[in-house]
């Protein structure tokens, strides 16, 4: 009976061509994921070689002064682009993964991102995340919104229920059909990732995989319940559509909407401009008073006594310094909201599946609002580290010959938090359960089904 009712699914055009549509699609999405990884790998080693040659360059352009050479030098940290990232870019297309900065103020230049086209950026990447969120759910409702009533709009349900000794069994075939179905089109293009994007077949993978299937399990229960229900095909196909449509669009921007005004953020300009006002302003402000806030902020540092001349490194960078310092309530404010708001998305998509994999898939990837928090927050670190490590020797005036300058390298920040197992699989087990729970209860109720 099961391969029989396969063949019969199969043999039907509009599977083919559901199938067919998907499957290129799928395979899309992985060449773009396969450009964006190439694209990163491009980024890292030119901004590598950069670094190499932007560093000697300026070495041997300004032999004289360090505070001067350094003044000009970059040192870059890279966000490591992991493979799978190319199957959920999140917000890596609009979020930097390298960041070069200076030992000058660094909000200034904490929020420089590449240029990119607005357009691209509001359409976004048609990564393998978007193809299962939003176009998997549309074909598991095309294959299933008639199974039943299909049937009895053609009259041929009573053959059924005739020939059939438990017509619930027999629905349960159908479902499990296109479940396989869907399934192994997801596994098939999966695959394909693993050997055209070089992904490792690791724990990230695994979560990744599992928790695509449970959202199309997801889908799957939806459509079991909506069928379950016993009404003609019109209705089915409206409500399923409209579902869709609310958990995909409708509810992600009210939701979005929500957060967006609970927890405003300072816009990254008014931080920026803020920063180059602290620092601008301490031109027209008494030297002295300059330095002594930056020796409250480096204590260590009080040794260094102001020079009796018109111009000093060790003014200059304590301007820089100023600048940051004067500024780092609006940027914990920017930090504190931002964390806020992935907060409150993550507890909120608990209830909604369709964000809950989205997000999911992003945190598995690396490339969501969490992983961007940690980068910005390790630049810093990475800042402070330069400053402290170059400080004494611009205030000392130390000679730009005897710093190896060919031991900076690029160096990389590895994102190693772990996914929540218990987060990330209960909402759809609870859900998936659910549904199938009252879907199967209305079945009950209809005495010509059991």
């Amino acid at each position: 009976m099961l391969a029989l009712l396969f063949k019969n699914f199969i043999r039907s055009k509009g599977t083919k061509i559901g199938l067919l549509f998907l499957f290129i699609i799928g395979f899309i999405s992985l060449l773009i994921g396969k450009q964006f990884q190439e694209k990163q790998t491009k980024n890292i080693t030119e901004a590598t070689v950069y670094q190499k040659g932007h560093i000697a360059r300026n070495a041997s352009y300004h032999k004289d002064e360090i505070g001067l050479l350094l003044y000009y030098i970059k040192f870059s940290l890279i966000n490591k682009t992991l493979p799978i990232n190319s199957l959920a870019i999140g917000q890596r297309d609009v979020n930097p993964s390298i960041q070069s900065v200076t030992i000058r103020g660094l909000e200034a230049q904490k929020y420089d991102s590449e240029l990119n086209n607005p357009s691209n950026l509001l359409l976004g990447n048609i990564d393998f995340s978007f193809v299962l969120v939003y176009l998997f759910p549309l074909l598991i409702i095309t294959f299933t919104y008639n199974i039943v009533s299909e049937e009895k709009e053609s009259g041929t349900w009573k053959i059924v229920a005739t020939q059939t000794k438990n017509t619930f069994s027999y629905i349960i075939k159908l479902f499990c059909i296109r479940v396989l179905s869907l399934i192994a089109m997801l596994t098939i293009v999966i695959l394909i990732a693993v050997f055209l994007l070089n992904i490792p077949l690791d724990k990230s993978l695994f979560i990744f995989y599992t928790i695509s299937v449970l959202y199309i399990l997801f889908w799957f229960a939806v459509c079991f319940y909506i069928v379950s229900l016993q009404k003609n095909s019109s209705f089915n196909a409206v409500i399923l559509l409209t579902i869709w449509l609310f958990l995909i669009i409708i509810l992600p921007a009210i939701i979005n909407t929500y957060i967006v005004n609970k927890y405003p953020v300072p816009e990254a300009l008014e931080l920026t401009v803020k920063q180059r006002n602290a620092y601008h302003e301490k031109w027209d402000m008494d030297k002295q008073t300059t330095l002594d806030k930056f020796y409250k902020h480096y204590p260590q540092f009080k040794n260094y006594v102001l020079p009796d001349k018109e111009f000093s490194w060790l003014w200059y960078y304590a301007m820089q310094q100023m600048g940051d310092d004067e500024s780092a309530i609006q940027s914990k404010e920017l930090e504190t909201k931002l964390k806020q708001r992935n907060k409150a998305s993550q507890t909120i998509a608990q209830f909604i599946p369709t964000l809950h994999t989205q997000i999911q898939l992003n945190e598995i990837a690396k490339s969501d609002l969490g992983n961007q928090l940690l980068f910005m927050q390790k630049t810093k670190e990475f800042h402070e580290k330069k400053r402290l490590h170059f400080y004494p020797k611009i205030f000392n005036n130390t000679a730009v010959d005897q710093e190896k300058w060919s031991n900076f390298k690029v160096e990389t920040f590895n994102d190693i938090s772990n996914i929540n197992f218990t987060n990330a699989f209960v909402p759809f087990l609870f859900f998936n359960l659910l549904l199938i729970s009252f879907g199967w209860m209305n079945f009950r109720k209809e005495k010509q089904i059991i």
